[in-house]
């Protein structure tokens, strides 16, 4: 191919991504006619729960790609863009919670088994559909992860649409309850000062409140957080966010975040896709376990792929969703790969402030679990708030139990 011919064709699958249509189509699907596997996808419940008022689900709509004869990847993808595009789905792209600073930033990552490719962004800003940038990223460049501004950058070169504000009417309202709990003296709530919020004499300038709890008036040591206070500071964050999960104002899915999305297609050829808007509230900057390959994902297309949710920082520990697939290369089935990894973050969690007064993980964490014949499992460390992952193959989609390593 001359020079000129190719730059054409780099720039025509380029436009092709920003716009919608399937990554190079030109090329067909890739195809392994030397296996015969049993066609099937599986995600987390945000693979069957929303449909951004369309006909399909997200596991609805990869499946029906894979057995039509789409490319893995592309089937998958498109598949996680409706949770990604839908407003009502607070826990991944367009209306995902947004960071401390009230800004939505999101994570992808995606990997192409039998291609050997693989994607990422971190922390970008404005584009709803982080997965199609991931994919970009694993077939445009030489790179693996582009982050932050970079990544934002990176696809408006490619055309797609930035958006100047990713935030819903919901997730606003979401962001600002937080910021009363955690600043109440500066972040007010209307309806309490109605109804008489405060006691007569109580110190109201915030300012002032902040030197008393500091213990002098210098501002220049209040600004130079120690460790201590930037420890105690994060887990204050995360406790009032707990907190409107425990109080039913965020559904438990959508404080962590995150869709993982896994196909297997009837040649036995395997993919997968993590997306994310990551934890409600996180320090701004902040990047889990969702666009980091061998963490939020992993595929292998001799082996499966394994992908998860929940807490990203103990799957960053561990590279919890490679291990899974090294598990499963060593000979384990995908439900006691998944347990392995499972007993192995529990293990590793040692500090106080990460478990339970019995002495197991205060976290929850899940995998989904898909080797190359079709096998699959959903595990979790408890399994009792999100309880429920998607499946959907020849007998259609469906939710089915996650099957938890503790009870509680």
């Amino acid at each position: 191919m001359q020079r000129r011919d190719f730059i054409r064709t780099a720039a025509a699958s380029a436009g092709a991504l920003a716009t919608g249509a399937t990554s190079l189509e030109a090329t067909g699907p890739y195809v392994n006619r030397g296996f015969r596997a049993r066609p099937i996808v599986l995600s987390d419940l945000s693979g069957i729960a929303f449909n951004n008022g369309g006909p399909e689900s997200a596991v609805e709509r990869a499946y029906r790609g894979i057995t039509e004869g789409e490319d893995v990847l592309d089937a998958l993808i498109e598949g996680v863009n409706i949770p990604e595009n839908d407003p009502t789905e607070s826990g991944i792209g367009f209306g995902g919670l947004p960071n401390a600073d009230g800004v939505v930033q999101l994570d992808s990552c995606c990997m192409h088994g039998p291609r050997k490719w693989a994607g990422g962004v971190g922390g970008i800003e404005g584009v709803k559909t982080p997965s199609r940038v991931a994919r970009a990223v694993a077939e445009l460049t030489d790179h693996h992860l582009i982050a932050g501004i970079g990544a934002r950058e990176f696809a408006r070169s490619l055309g797609f649409e930035i958006h100047p504000d990713l935030n819903t009417d919901n997730s606003r309202q979401l962001w600002l309850e937080w910021q009363r709990r955690v600043d109440p003296g500066h972040w007010l709530d209307p309806n309490a000062r109605l109804q008489g919020q405060g006691r007569p004499g109580e110190e109201t300038d915030p300012d002032v409140i902040r030197r008393n709890r500091s213990g002098n008036g210098n501002e220049d040591a209040l600004a130079m957080l120690t460790p201590q206070q930037m420890r105690m500071r994060s887990d204050a964050y995360l406790s009032a966010g707990l907190d409107m999960v425990d109080e039913g104002l965020i559904p438990a899915h959508s404080f962590w975040g995150t869709i993982n999305c896994n196909g297997v297609s009837a040649d036995g050829d395997i993919c997968g896709v993590t997306t994310t808007s990551g934890l409600a509230w996180k320090i701004p900057g902040r990047v889990g376990d969702s666009p980091i390959l061998g963490a939020g994902l992993y595929v292998d297309n001799d082996v499966g792929a394994a992908g998860s949710t929940g807490r990203g920082e103990a799957n960053l520990y561990n590279l919890s969703s490679f291990m899974i697939v090294e598990f499963m290369r060593q000979g384990m089935a995908p439900k006691d790969a998944g347990m392995a990894m499972l007993e192995r973050i529990r293990a590793n969690t040692v500090e106080p402030r990460l478990q339970r007064e019995d002495g197991n993980p205060s976290f929850d964490v899940r995998f989904f679990v898909v080797n190359k014949a079709g096998d699959y499992a959903g595990v979790a460390m408890y399994g009792t708030a999100e309880n429920r992952f998607a499946v959907c193959d020849e007998n259609g989609a469906r939710e089915e139990t996650l099957e938890g390593l503790l009870e509680g």
